[in-house]
């Protein structure tokens, strides 16, 4: 006897009805499933919105013409400009600081490889900058800075080199005399330096001084009276 796969048929028509397993049934359908028109209506929303946003933005930056940069800048270096005038008017932020030479000038003197002279009794204006003491190849040179109360800067250089070692350092070769001055007593020689420069050389057995910078020629000598 042949046997048969069971028939279900329908109570209403009478047609077959085979159930297979290919069939998911209504539960099976995932959320990947849904049609376009299914979506949240809500996200589409946010998109479109987050899209225009960014368009409109990008259409801002590219209208933005010379000027209005031009004005940003302005307004972000104000406050700059205010802040630097501020430092420098109130603050005094361009101006040196004001150092006492006296422990440099002592540690000169405790070496006693020449008399060192320090300036005694400047008019007031006079500003004491740098005070530097080195000591190459057993040489001893001291130089001390100075503010002249024009704004001139001065160096005092007082060494035990030779003449002829320490003016071509000091105010380059190229720097020569041009006749001889007095000073407060002291024969000093007046020497061309760098541009914008004027020197009063003092040679002395053991010692030279140098009086150099862009002060007036009035102030150099002020300074060189000024050597005890």
């Amino acid at each position: 006897m042949d046997s048969a796969a069971p028939v279900d048929r329908d109570s209403n028509d009478g047609t077959r009805n085979d159930r297979t397993q290919s069939d998911p049934g209504p539960c099976a359908l995932g959320a990947t499933d849904l049609t376009p028109g299914d979506r949240d209506p809500a996200d589409s929303d946010a998109s479109e919105a987050a899209a225009t946003a960014e368009v409109v933005a990008a259409a801002t930056r590219s209208e933005r013409s010379p000027k209005d940069m031009a004005i940003s800048l302005l307004v972000l270096l104000i406050p700059i400009a205010l802040l630097v005038g501020f430092y420098r008017v109130f603050l005094g932020g361009d101006q040196p600081a004001e150092i006492d030479p006296a422990p440099t000038v002592a540690q000169a003197r405790s070496i006693n490889a020449f008399p060192v002279s320090e300036p005694v009794g400047l008019a007031d204006g006079w500003q004491s900058v740098t005070a530097n003491l080195q000591r190459p190849e057993g040489a001893v040179t001291l130089r001390l800075g100075y503010l002249s109360p024009n704004g001139g800067a001065v160096q005092v250089v007082q060494s035990n080199l030779p003449a002829e070692r320490l003016l071509p350092t000091e105010l380059t070769p190229k720097g020569q005399p041009q006749g001889a001055t007095e000073v407060d007593g002291r024969n000093w020689q007046r020497y061309t330096a760098r541009a914008s420069e004027r020197a009063l050389v003092l040679m002395e057995p053991g010692r030279t001084v140098i009086v150099v910078g862009s002060a007036r020629e009035s102030e150099l000598r002020d300074l060189a009276g000024a050597l005890g």
